[in-house]
């Protein structure tokens, strides 16, 4: 525990891009502050520059509203690329001072929920600008290649899933921790049930389908409800976030029990049965904390489909990819053993291992002299991964064992490449507001899970092909 008179500081960086991101971290800031350490938040959208942060996390939703299609083809091109494009490490580099300015002196560890950040935290680590440990906490279950960051010292995992497709990736220090959410999400009794079904003003007796769409309410949520509807095993009790014209067409649809944003999210998940989920994110995690069976459904694209495939792997939640396995799966859940299989499997997830916070407060609480200060740099390749067992203290691996930073880490694209000569003012004005339009398509794309080019769904080729293009046209300023 640090000491009452200099309590030593922790920087979390996350990013308001849906409420996964930002879950993780509240439940990060809430262990680390109860350990005794001070504890900085950031959003990562605030410290990217021109305030454009914003303005990405529109992007990324309308991508993935209009041209989902497009997203998923973009992703699955992208998904194990080694560093980010071009137009990316620019942008991000130009987040750095910002990021830097986060890190107070007497702040010994910076964690990472994001990828974006986790990003710009390892380019620092790398060129020795951050002499302090910076860890990401993988808060998907599957990992694009956007989360691993060379130059980042840890990558924490909520399971050996997640753990291996980070390691293949080429991460350092990777560490299987267990995931972490808030502990209202426990299981029910029978009264519990009852008395928050009354409160949500839910029917007594019937079996309850808990179907979820993240914050935003976004992937093919009214079709997924009414075949929830049709199958007769279940009502679907629907919760739309902050979409409000899907809960308005789900109610104009028929469905009884249509919810907005839902502050007591624990007490609606003790009054239903089963989850059925389109993302992978914490709400999946928060219902197996619960001891809710949980199933992957019409998934959205991208991180929706690639996180239902390896929850599906873990044992976790079945996917269910054809809706006439929608009936029989869901039978199987609220009645069969398969239902009680599931909820033990989940409920152990949270006991296998303590979480990440034992990971970071030993990294925090280590001499110093053992991080990677810029004069004591060793060469990238040569630098020893770094893993801990689950009770959160330090091991030292073989040299074959977790990968550590390969040696062609990337290298950032200044800033300077983006912003347009001072001559030729009338001329450059269509070219910058043309440049802004594509960059912030896809910058967000990317930045919110490493989609490298979205511009090739709307041209039907490779997106390989399409955002080398992009890229010339970002970064030619005598066109």
């Amino acid at each position: 525990m640090p000491h009452s008179d200099s309590p030593t500081r922790i920087t979390v960086i996350s990013a308001s891009m849906g409420a996964g991101h930002d879950g993780a971290a509240t439940e990060l800031t809430r262990h680390l502050t109860a350990a005794g350490f001070l504890v900085d938040r950031h959003d990562f959208l605030d410290l990217l520059p021109a305030r454009i942060g914003k303005l990405l996390s529109g992007a990324y939703l309308r991508l993935l509203t209009w041209a989902p299609a497009g997203y998923q083809r973009i992703y699955a091109a992208t998904e194990h690329e080694r560093r980010p494009n071009p137009a990316v490490r620019a942008l991000l580099r130009g987040a750095e001072r910002r990021t830097l300015a986060t890190v107070t002196p007497d702040t010994r560890a910076v964690v990472s929920t994001y990828p974006g950040a986790s990003q710009v935290l390892g380019a620092l680590r790398l060129r020795g600008r951050l002499a302090i440990p910076a860890l990401t906490y993988l808060t998907d279950f599957s990992v694009h290649s956007l989360w691993v960051a060379p130059g980042i010292d840890a990558h924490l995992a909520a399971h050996a899933i997640p753990a291996a497709q980070a390691h293949e990736q080429g991460a350092a220090g990777v560490t299987v921790t267990g995931p972490m959410t808030d502990p209202r999400f426990t299981p029910a009794d029978e009264d519990e049930r009852r008395a928050a079904r009354t409160r949500f003003g839910l029917p007594p007796d019937t079996p309850l389908a808990l179907l979820v769409a993240g914050s935003w309410g976004v992937g093919p949520v009214r079709e997924a409800a009414a075949e929830i509807l049709g199958t007769g095993v279940a009502l679907p009790v629907v919760v739309c976030g902050r979409n409000h014209a899907l809960a308005e067409r789900l109610r104009a649809d028929g469905i009884a029990h249509v919810h907005g944003w839902v502050d007591d999210m624990p007490g609606l998940m003790h009054a239903c049965d089963v989850l059925v989920q389109n993302a992978g994110g914490l709400t999946s995690l928060e219902a197996l904390a619960g001891g809710l069976p949980v199933v992957s459904y019409r998934c959205i694209p991208g991180h929706g489909q690639t996180n239902a495939a390896a929850l599906d792997e873990a044992g976790l939640a079945p996917w269910i990819r054809e809706p006439d396995r929608l009936a029989p799966t869901l039978t199987e859940l609220l009645h069969g053993p398969r239902g009680r299989a599931q909820r033990e499997a989940g409920l152990a997830l949270f006991t296998a291992a303590p979480g990440p916070v034992p990971a970071v407060t030993t990294m925090a609480r280590g001499p110093l002299s053992a991080t990677a200060l810029p004069s004591q740099r060793r060469p990238v390749a040569a630098r020893p991964a770094v893993a801990f067992d689950v009770s959160g203290l330090p091991t030292r691996v073989p040299a074959d064992g977790l990968a550590g930073v390969p040696s062609d880490a990337p290298r950032s694209v200044p800033v300077e490449a983006l912003r347009l000569p001072v001559a030729a003012r009338f001329a450059a004005r269509s070219r910058q507001a043309r440049r802004r339009t594509v960059l912030m398509v896809a910058v967000a794309a990317t930045l919110s899970l490493g989609i490298g080019a979205p511009l090739a769904y709307a041209y039907g080729e490779s997106p390989g092909h399409h955002f080398g293009a992009l890229t010339h046209y970002l970064e030619d300023d005598d066109r």
